[in-house]
């Protein structure tokens, strides 16, 4: 299940990383690579906008999520199923105390 999560996790961050990149900025970004025919040119300007802006934000709640869920996770790995004061081996009865020296009179 850790696998799956993580997966996501790390494929949410490849599509914050190019949907960061494709959006318009001050300096152009990537999104002015290509003339007017980048692959915004789907939209018109404010609906591309607005539809890349909502892709961030969708996906970077989708990675906190995933982060959450993966902090959780390792938790639960870390800590014991139950906590024993009891040895978990029995140690066999002693048959015969032991024998003490014999003091020299």
């Amino acid at each position: 299940m850790q696998t799956v999560v993580l997966t996501i996790h790390i494929i949410l961050a490849i599509c914050i990383t190019i949907f960061v990149l494709l959006q318009r900025s001050e300096g152009g970004a990537l999104g002015s690579l290509g003339g007017g025919q980048s692959a915004a040119s789907l939209f018109t300007g404010r609906q591309a906008g607005n539809f890349l802006s909502r892709m961030t934000v969708y996906l970077f709640i989708g990675f906190i999520i995933t982060s959450l869920t993966l902090v959780i996770m390792a938790k639960k790995a870390d800590m014991p199923e139950t906590v024993s004061i009891l040895p978990t081996e029995q140690s066999a009865p002693i048959s015969q105390p032991a024998e003490l020296p014999q003091s020299q009179q």
